[in-house]
């Protein structure tokens, strides 16, 4: 399990995570400066023992840019009483109905609204229930992942873009109202260079959204298919992902840019809540 230094501490290579002391509704409006810039330093910020209001926690969206409403999802679950910028991603189901959104599954790495013009550039989890030692959030550096690529393959890519799939939720469910994709190459989806660049550091990262239905325009399906892969398979090395096991009161916020994300399963009969705000 990584250990995220403190804020203040020498800056190691990795991990990108830099812990911050814990935020409540009257602590918020103090925090924010600090907080962001502390964002620009690190791409993952951590926050323990929070106690925070939905209310609270689009403010804290606003810190980094436009808190966004949630997107349509797999189904329709009650949200009364919610800001509409605030998602709930649960496995929990009462009365036969979720509560939330995404399930309990593994979820594959990916990187937020990928699949809209304007991707959220931050997201953030607050940890509201949540299982003992599972349901982990592990998080990759697509920064160090475009350094990994040989040099041939990063010219390569350097003016080529992905188009990212809008059909389908992060957890490969069909999004309500949505028919299933059957051509990559004319389906409907947000197109995005395959390499960005931070403003802020001028660094270089790898920007592959999500692999089910991608496509690279221009290229022969087969051709896509087969630089995707490669590309992804750079995403394998464990030296450039770091896990981060949740707690109640958790807020995690990253830079959704240069940060891909995954979560592991959650056990049959374990909780876990959590409330997510993204801002553009």
């Amino acid at each position: 399990m990584a250990t995220h230094p403190q804020l203040g501490d020498v800056e190691p290579a990795a991990p990108p995570f830099a812990t911050l002391p814990a935020l409540t509704t009257a602590r918020l409006p103090e925090a924010a400066p600090r907080i962001k810039e502390a964002w620009l330093r690190h791409p993952v910020l951590v926050f323990h023992q929070c106690d925070l209001t939905p209310e609270d926690l689009v403010r804290f969206g606003a810190i980094f840019g436009t808190p966004v409403p949630v997107p349509v999802q797999e189904d329709i679950v009650d949200t009364t009483g919610l800001p509409p910028e605030i998602m709930i991603i649960s496995n929990i189901v009462e009365n036969g109905r979720r509560v939330g959104h995404l399930g309990g599954g593994d979820l594959s790495w990916h990187t937020d609204m990928c699949y809209v013009p304007e991707p959220a550039l931050a997201s953030a989890l607050y940890a509201v229930e949540t299982p003992e030692a599972a349901g982990d959030t592990w998080f990759l550096d697509m920064t160090a992942v475009h350094d990994s690529l040989p040099a041939a393959l990063r010219a390569r890519i350097a003016t080529l873009s992905c188009k990212h799939d809008d059909s389908r939720t992060a957890a490969g469910d069909l999004r309500h109202g949505r028919v299933p994709v059957l051509d990559v190459t004319t389906s409907s989806g947000a197109v995005h260079p395959l390499v960005r660049v931070r403003p802020e550091t001028g660094r270089k990262a790898l920007y592959l959204g999500r692999r089910l239905n991608a496509y690279i325009p221009g290229l022969p399906l087969a051709e896509s298919d087969a630089l995707l892969d490669e590309l992804w398979g750079y995403c394998d090395d464990p030296a450039l992902s770091w896990p981060h096991r949740w707690r109640p009161g958790d807020l995690v916020v990253w830079d959704n840019r240069v940060m891909m994300h995954r979560r592991d399963a959650i056990p049959d009969g374990s909780r876990r809540l959590m409330r997510r705000i993204q801002a553009r």
